[in-house]
């Protein structure tokens, strides 16, 4: 990781995107295995962390952004556990009954191809709306995830080469195991601490890129230093990432990302309650309850096959993780690495550039009915030199999808977009 060359200036962030040396087995099983890898479900989308709400001003001897990065990097925690708190508001429409049948289609019912307790499906809860979740971790091994839900709970566990997934709602358990999703490799470490998630926003850092100490905060009954980044251009979505980093380990303890557009935060997650001892050794034990319904992995992948899937999930994973780990790292117009999308601008404005081959969005009028109305309520039309399409707006990623199929993506606004599109080759 580049250090800072002072606390109010950057420079571009040196080394290799860490994608590039996660195998397939090693992304298997980080779907699994991380007990924080909550953050990452917003975060992910735009290759940053979210940041913090502070409550107390400590105080602390000071630090320059340089000395906190490094602190950052140098933090090797453990053993924690603690209550860890989620907000995601991406401004999404109202759905209705179409999110929960998504999600059902999605998870399964307890019977058929899916299951309820299947961690790919049900973390995929976390991406709207507020939760909370209880986290523990003892090395690289042992780690467990609680989602605390009314009257109910979904656990995530890893112990040893066991992965056990337990839907208390549905009496479902999904079970895997770590070695084959890692595919018979040497294991590797995976992310298992917002440390992780942090040194991937401070990656994306550059030289149009403000990072700050800005001040302190008390967070989960524990000093922390803030660490504040800002970009520098105008046009991205991104206003403000803050981390608050525990002054005594260096472990980011809380995150916030907060648009450029004001409002509430896109992401406000972090720890409420954390503790740093060694958890208990049967805080990983798991055995599936009486009458529980058990589905094995290799199930879930045997139905997929069935349902004659052109890519598996994993082929899927790589192709998106190649995507996304080019959106900064590109030259103004061109390929980001190889097999990646294209990539136009620069920092905080790039913008990834897709080519779907086909037709772009259906009008409202072209779709019909309800599904009609729902498109036009999502999109604005928009046109220019690159011909006419679609804007897709939330409060942190839009997408400009033109009428000949092209896709322009990123953290940007909708004049951002269209730039990119006119300036296009």
């Amino acid at each position: 990781m580049a250090p800072y060359a002072s606390d109010d200036s950057t420079t571009a962030a040196e080394g290799d995107d860490p994608r590039d040396d996660l195998r397939a087995g090693r992304r298997k099983a980080a779907r699994y295995v991380v007990p924080v890898a909550v953050v990452g479900v917003a975060a992910a989308t735009i290759g940053l962390v979210p940041a913090i709400a502070d409550s107390g001003d400590p105080d602390l001897p000071e630090i320059t952004a340089q000395q906190l990065i490094e602190k950052i990097a140098q933090s090797d925690v453990q053993q924690m556990s603690g209550t860890f708190k989620i907000t995601t508001d991406l401004g999404l429409p109202d759905l209705g009954g179409l999110e929960s049948s998504l999600a059902s289609g999605a998870m399964g019912s307890g019977s058929g191809d899916g299951s309820s307790a299947d961690p790919t499906a049900k973390l995929t809860e976390l991406a709207s709306g507020t939760h909370t979740l209880r986290v523990a971790a003892d090395g690289p091994d042992r780690q467990k995830l609680s989602l605390l839900e009314n009257a109910a709970e979904y656990s995530l566990i890893h112990n040893g080469k066991d992965v056990w997934g337990y839907d208390s709602k549905s009496n479902e358990v999904f079970h895997g195991t770590a070695e084959e999703a890692r595919g018979g490799q040497e294991k590797e470490d995976v992310p298992a601490t917002p440390k992780d998630f942090a040194e991937e926003a401070l990656k994306a850092v550059d030289d149009t890129t403000s990072v700050t100490v800005d001040g302190t905060a008390q967070v989960a009954g524990r000093d922390a230093y803030r660490l504040l980044i800002k970009p520098k251009q105008s046009g991205t979505t991104v206003g403000a990432i803050t981390v608050a980093v525990d002054a005594k380990t260096g472990m980011p303890l809380k995150f916030t990302l907060t648009p450029s557009s004001g409002g509430a935060a896109v992401v406000d997650a972090g720890f409420t309650q954390v503790s740093f001892a060694k958890p208990a050794a049967s805080t990983f034990d798991f055995t599936p309850p009486k009458g529980a319904k058990v589905t094995e992995e290799s199930e879930l992948d045997g139905a997929a096959a069935e349902h004659g899937s052109a890519k598996s999930e994993d082929e899927l994973r790589k192709e998106l993780d190649k995507e996304l780990g080019g959106l900064k790292s590109g030259d103004e117009h061109g390929k980001a690495r190889e097999g990646g999308p294209e990539v136009i601008g620069e920092g905080w404005n790039s913008v990834a550039v897709f080519d779907t081959g086909g037709e772009g969005v259906p009008s409202g009028a072209e779709a019909g009915g309800d599904l009609g109305g729902f498109l036009d309520s999502l999109g604005d039309k928009v046109s220019g030199k690159f011909g006419s399409g679609t804007v897709f707006k939330t409060r942190l990623i839009n997408a400009l999808v033109t009428d000949d199929g092209k896709v322009y993506v990123g953290a940007v606004d909708k004049d951002a977009l269209v730039k990119a599109a006119n300036s296009a080759k």
